[in-house]
Parts: C-alpha cells; sequence; structure tokens
C-alpha cells in the first residue's frame, strides 16, 4: 500500500525542492550553519588551553590570584569582578529575548528599548574586558620573581635615582607569598634582590609575571578573540537599532533581522560560559 501511494507522487514533487526544511528561513539556515563552525572553533581553542595546562609540568596560574583587582578599590577582590562582567553579559542576553519577543508582537518601542539595553550591556562588557586587559599587561606594582619561580612583593619601592644598596640600611623587606605574614629583611633580603630577582612585571606575548608564557598567550588570544565577537555583536546590534528606529522591519512585516541578531548574541554569551569556566574557575 506504500509504495502504491508513493507511486502515485509525480518526481517534480518529490525532488523539485523549494522548501525550507523544518520550515526555517534561510537567513536563519545560515546564521545558524555559522554558529556551529564558529563554535568548533571556540572548542578548538579551549581544547588547545587545557591540554597545554595538562602537559605544563610546574605550577599553573590560579585565576582567583591573577584576577582580584576592582576599579578603584585596593584589595583582593578574586574574580569578583569577571563575574560582575559575565554578569552584565547574561542579563544582556535577557533583556535580547525581550527585543526579539516584542518583534514577534511587532512592537517597535518595545524592540528599541530592550536592544538599547542589550547594546549597554555590550559596551559595559567591552570596556570591562579592555580595563582587565590593561591591568594584566601593567601587573602588580612592586612584584619580582626569582629564578625558581618563587613570587615576592617589596614593601618598600626604591627611590628613583637610588639602587638596592642604597636603602638596604632602611630595610628592604620583601614579603613572601601573597598572605604578607612571611618576611625577609636586611642582607638577605638585598641579596634576594640583587642576585636572584628577576623584575617581570605584568605581561606580555613572551613572558609574564603569573607564570608560563602560554597563559598569557592563551588569554590574550581566547578572550581577545571572544571580545572581538562582543565588539561585532555590538556593532550589529546598532545597525539593527537604527533599523527600527526607520521603521524598516515594520514595512517588511517581519523582524527576522532581529531575531538572527539575537541567535548570535546568546551564542556570545554562552561561549563566555565556557571561556569563564575553563579559563578562571577551572
Amino acid at each position: 500500500m506504500a509504495s502504491e501511494a508513493t507511486q502515485t507522487v509525480d518526481s517534480s514533487t518529490l525532488w523539485g525542492g523549494g522548501r525550507s526544511p523544518f520550515s526555517v528561513s534561510y537567513g536563519k539556515m545560515m546564521m545558524w550553519f555559522f554558529l556551529v563552525s564558529d563554535a568548533l572553533t571556540f572548542s578548538g581553542l579551549l581544547v588547545a588551553y587545557g591540554y597545554a595546562r595538562h602537559a605544563y609540568t610546574s605550577a599553573w596560574p590560579i585565576g582567583e590570584e591573577v584576577f582580584y583587582s576592582l576599579p578603584g578599590l585596593s584589595g583582593h577582590y578574586p574574580l569578583i569582578y569577571v563575574a560582575l562582567m559575565t554578569f552584565i553579559l547574561i542579563i544582556s542576553s535577557v533583556t535580547m529575548v525581550l527585543a526579539v519577543e516584542a518583534g514577534h508582537r511587532k512592537d517597535d518601542k518595545a524592540v528599541i528599548k530592550w536592544l538599547a539595553w542589550t547594546i549597554v550591556g555590550g559596551f559595559f562588557f567591552l570596556g570591562s574586558q579592555a580595563w582587565e586587559w590593561s591591568h594584566f599587561i601593567h601587573g602588580t606594582p612592586g612584584y619580582i620573581t626569582t629564578q625558581d619561580n618563587a613570587k615576592y612583593w617589596l614593601t618598600n619601592e626604591i627611590p628613583h635615582g637610588k639602587t638596592a644598596a642604597d636603602v638596604a640600611d632602611f630595610g628592604l623587606v620583601a614579603n613572601v607569598g601573597t598572605d604578607n605574614e612571611t618576611t625577609i629583611t636586611g642582607k638577605a633580603a638585598l641579596d634576594l634582590y640583587e642576585n636572584k630577582a628577576m623584575h617581570v612585571q605584568g605581561a606580555n606575548l613572551t613572558i609574564n609575571e603569573y607564570g608560563p608564557p602560554q597563559y598569557g598567550n592563551f588569554f590574550f588570544f581566547i578572550t581577545g578573540f571572544h571580545g572581538f565577537h562582543v565588539f561585532s555583536g555590538v556593532v550589529i546590534n546598532i545597525i539593527i537599532f537604527i533599523q527600527v528606529l526607520k521603521g524598516v522591519y515594520r514595512r517588511r512585516g517581519h523582524y527576522e533581522m532581529v531575531e538572527k541578531t539575537g541567535l548570535y548574541w546568546h551564542f556570545v554569551d554562552l561561549v563566555w560560559v565556557f571561556v569563564f569556566t575553563f579559563f578562571y574557575l577551572i
């Protein structure tokens, strides 16, 4: 019976095409293809980071000991600012959902409002990431390390134009570790400073105060690559925002561009959750 029913369907109907699978538009399907390929790129980067961390035999930096600063405040606040960045980006995904929902209702005012908040969240994340990069590059003031990779902080900065020997009598002190409980003073501190210390402050692509060069390289590339995606998403959202203001989508009769932009923005947010987990938490 099934074969007889199939024979009654002409070949043009069977093979003619012209119908989208799952009733998905061409634009949304291409966006999904792009997101899948981009997900594979980020997956490769995170796998490479995991392999480098596993293969490195010495101690790997811990996120909460590297990212502990807040703008304008002194003190130790482990991952607080990174968590705030993550929270704002997730909230911007919520406002994007509301913009898409308003587009389905063809409510221009609501689309404009929620898109505006999404753009604000994106700008906050980009500004925060720029500050984080600046802090990562400039490093910890007064920081030194030694040939055996021990970390020290100088409690007394050396006056401009003077050497360590000039201020040794005044008590050159180096704190060991981050708890500020154990100190080295006098001649031992002077010998440490002059003979074993390697002055490394901040980070670049060849050396950094936080650990192996690979750590800095992966930080700059992975967070920078994601930051470029956020920047692209903000630019696209601004373009869509302007078109909604001009009534372009109302004249078209649909707001599919808002939905496609929302897919991209949700993807960027989701990728950051993985970057935050793998790079900062684990």
